[in-house]
C-alpha cells in the first residue's frame, strides 16, 4: 500500500494551517499573486545558468514573451538542443517568473536550450488560445534556430500540469496540422499532464480534497479555461480523447501517487504505449500534484528532475550536465 512521503506530508499541513483562501475563491489577477507569492518559497535557490533572455515573437493573439536559457557551460556559438517548455497553473495561473527555476533546472542537467512560452492565459483568453500560442511558440522557435543557437533537429516539448496537457496537444497538432518547415519533435515530456478534462477518473475522486490540488480547483480552471463543455470532448483540450495517438514523438510521463490527475496521466502513458510510441512512464507513489517544483523542501523534486533531465538528454542526443549530478540540498 502506498504512503504519502513524510515531506509531502509535513507541507500538506503546513498548508493546511495557512490562512490563505482557497485559489478558487479569488479574481484570477488575485489567484495569479497568490499563486506567486504561496509558491516562490518552496522553490530551491536558482542555480546560474550561461544565458538567459527575453525575447518576444509575433503570436496569433499579439505579441507573445518568451525566455531562452542556455546551459552553464555551453560553448560560445554551439548550437545546443532545446526544449520548448509551457508552464502549469490551470491554464490561469504561473508565468515566465514561476517556472525560472525549472527552466535553469533542466537547461544544465539536460545541457540544453530551454524555450519557456508565456501563452495567453484564461479567462481572458478562453481555449484554444494556450493552445494556439503554444502550436506557434514551437514553430517559430524551429524557424529562428539558427539566430537561436538551437539544433532545429533536435527539439522537444515539455510542460507540467496545464503545461503538459499543452505540450500534449501540440505534439499531436503538429502530427495532425502540419505546416512546411514544423520540427520533428524528438520527445514531448508530460509531468503529471491534464489529459482529460472531464475528470472523473477514481484519483480524482480518491484524492478531491487534501492534497494540494482539489477537485473544485480543478473544475474552476476548467470552467474558466474552456468556452463551454462542449469544449472538453475537443482533442485540442482532452489529448486523451484523440483517436489516434500512433507516430508520435517519444514521452516521459511522470505522475505522482496522491494527485487528482494520477489516472488521466497513467492512461495516456497507456494508450501511447499501445499506439507503438516509445514511453517511459513513471509514478512518484508518495507525491503531491505539482512536486516538481517544490525542491526546496520535497527530496523527491529533485530526484524527479534529475530522472527527466536523463531522460531528456538521451532524447535530445546532448551530454547529461554535471548538475545533473549534484543533489540540491532540502530545507528542513
Amino acid at each position: 500500500m502506498k504512503q504519502l512521503d513524510p515531506q509531502a506530508r509535513a507541507l500538506l499541513a503546513q498548508l493546511a494551517a495557512s490562512p490563505l483562501p482557497a485559489i478558487s475563491a479569488l479574481s484570477p489577477a488575485a489567484a495569479r499573486e497568490q499563486y506567486r507569492l504561496s509558491r516562490a518559497p518552496l522553490w530551491p535557490a536558482p542555480p546560474e545558468v550561461d544565458q538567459v533572455r527575453d525575447l518576444v515573437m509575433p503570436g496569433p493573439g499579439g505579441p507573445l514573451a518568451l525566455r531562452l536559457y542556455r546551459a552553464l557551460g555551453s560553448a560560445e556559438g554551439a548550437k545546443l538542443p532545446a526544449v520548448v517548455f509551457f508552464h502549469g497553473g490551470g491554464w490561469l495561473v504561473g508565468d515566465l517568473d514561476t517556472h525560472d527555476v525549472a527552466c535553469r533546472q533542466f537547461a544544465n542537467a539536460a545541457h540544453c536550450a530551454v524555450v519557456a512560452v508565456d501563452y495567453r492565459l484564461a479567462p481572458e483568453h478562453k481555449f484554444p488560445a494556450a493552445v494556439d500560442d503554444c502550436v506557434a511558440a514551437t514553430r517559430w522557435v524551429a524557424a529562428h534556430a539558427a539566430k537561436l543557437g538551437i539544433d532545429a533537429a533536435r527539439i522537444a516539448v515539455a510542460g507540467d500540469s496545464a503545461g503538459g496537457n499543452l505540450a500534449a496537444v501540440t505534439a499531436l497538432s503538429l502530427r495532425d496540422l502540419p505546416l512546411p518547415g514544423d520540427p520533428s519533435l524528438v520527445m514531448q515530456m508530460l509531468i503529471y499532464p491534464v489529459t482529460d478534462q472531464a475528470g472523473d477518473t477514481a484519483s480524482a475522486g480518491a484524492y478531491a480534497e487534501g492534497y494540494l490540488l482539489t477537485r473544485a480547483s480543478m473544475l474552476w480552471y476548467r470552467d474558466m479555461y474552456l468556452r463551454s463543455d462542449a469544449d472538453i470532448g475537443d482533442w485540442r483540450a482532452s489529448p486523451l480523447r484523440a483517436a489516434d495517438l500512433s507516430g508520435l514523438p517519444p514521452a516521459y510521463v511522470i505522475t505522482a501517487g496522491f494527485d487528482p490527475l494520477l489516472d488521466e496521466g497513467e492512461a495516456y502513458a497507456g494508450r501511447l504505449r499501445a499506439a507503438g510510441v516509445d514511453v517511459t512512464y513513471e509514478c512518484f507513489e508518495g507525491m503531491v500534484h505539482g512536486f516538481v517544483l517544490m525542491g526546496g523542501v520535497l527530496a523527491a523534486s529533485n530526484h524527479a528532475l534529475y530522472r527527466l533531465a536523463q531522460g531528456l538528454a538521451r532524447a535530445l542526443g546532448a551530454a547529461p550536465g554535471a548538475t545533473a549530478l549534484r543533489a540540491p540540498s532540502v530545507r528542513p
